[in-house]
């Protein structure tokens, strides 16, 4: 007989002298089976290493729509203390986008490979909407300063549409690292006067700024802390206009308390429908008709109505939340056309008034003479 250790030890194959036959060692793979399970297991580690391996790409995926006229975790969404205020109907629904990616998110390969395979997605650069070197902290913190801000600006819209009077303050939001008079300049100045001039917004600084040549000094009259005082600041080029190296914000004294609740979303986006909500809070009737209407644009002080991003998505978003109209801002009309839901009707808007007309028409059953994107 065999010795049974003597055949363990031997080779894959071995010759038998009783038999005079090959035998196969059943300890040992054969070369095939050994190359299969080695692909397998490289297979698995690449599966493992796509799923940890973060990519520099954000994901843009349509997000809930909210309903501004109605209620958020059980609290009204617009609440208005000192004014006369009026039962509404329907909807004025502000757009979203979820986006997957930037700091503290990990997009991966399957991520990517996700998003290729569905319609609403979009895959685009990481560094679009997180710049280098910020954090998600950072993130969070700016867009919940910039939806704060077009809450305000939606506010202030809405009363100057209903005769109430807004004053407004034109504040420095933030100095520039770089500014060539930052030590003289603090976030929170309210600027007054240029060159001795008053300035009643915004807009007025800058044009009041710009008429110097780059390198040139500049008095601002600012108010700090409840102290006047004037700086002499020095301007710097920025494609070819003098500025001074700080961004501009609005702080507005408003008459009435007017409190929007828009829950954890940030950026500035629903600006144009909150202002919407606002007007139909304080105006009789309701300015829907009972529609419900979805749509979305940054809005500033003057009424004017802003480019956004996503504007893809959140049409999707409006179809699949319900809307059969949504309010797009002219100035993202080429991303609009030929990404439309079908059931969903699309009206161009470039300030406060077309927007309002534009729901005034719509609750009247008069809308086929709006503008659209492609007209």
């Amino acid at each position: 007989m065999t010795d049974p250790t003597q055949q363990h030890a031997a080779p894959d194959w071995q010759s038998s002298d009783q038999q005079n036959v090959l035998v196969q060692d059943p300890y040992r793979m054969s070369r095939r089976s050994t190359i299969a399970l080695v692909a397998v297991f490289l297979l698995i580690a690449l599966g493992a290493l796509s799923s940890m391996v973060g990519l520099p790409y954000a994901i843009m995926k349509p997000g809930p729509i909210t309903n501004t006229l109605g209620q958020l975790a059980g609290k009204q969404l617009i609440t208005v203390s000192g004014a006369q205020t009026y039962p509404t109907q329907g909807a004025l629904d502000f757009t979203t986008v979820r986006i997957s990616g930037g700091p503290g998110y990990r997009v991966t390969v399957w991520d990517l490979l996700a998003a290729a395979i569905k319609p609403s997605e979009d895959v685009v650069d990481e560094d679009l909407y997180f710049p280098k070197g910020v954090t998600d902290k950072q993130v969070e913190e700016e867009s919940t300063a910039e939806m704060i801000d077009s809450q305000q600006e939606a506010i202030a819209v809405a009363l100057k549409a209903v005769g109430q009077k807004v004053v407004e303050h034109v504040v420095i939001g933030q100095v520039a690292k770089d500014a060539p008079s930052a030590a003289l300049l603090k976030a929170g100045d309210e600027i007054v006067t240029v060159d001795g001039k008053t300035v009643a917004d915004s807009n007025a600084v800058r044009a009041s700024v710009s008429t110097h040549k780059p390198g040139e000094s500049v008095a601002l009259g600012l108010v700090r802390d409840g102290k006047p005082l004037t700086v002499t600041a020095k301007t710097r080029d920025a494609q070819g206009r003098a500025t001074v190296g700080v961004f501009l914000g609005v702080r507005f004294e408003f008459p009435i308390d007017v409190k929007i609740n828009a829950g954890d979303v940030g950026g500035p986006s629903a600006g144009t429908m909150f202002s919407l909500a606002v007007y139909d809070t304080l105006t009789p009737g309701p300015l829907t008709g009972g529609q419900q209407i979805a749509g979305t644009g940054t809005i500033d002080s003057t009424g004017k109505v802003g480019p956004i991003g996503g504007i893809q998505q959140k049409l999707v978003g409006a179809h699949d939340g319900g809307a059969k109209w949504f309010l797009a801002p002219a100035e993202n009309c080429d991303e609009v056309v030929g990404h439309v839901p079908d059931g969903l009707r699309v009206v161009r808007i470039a300030t406060f008034d077309e927007a309002k007309t534009a729901v005034e028409a719509i609750a009247d059953k008069r809308a086929d003479s709006l503008p659209t994107c492609t007209k």
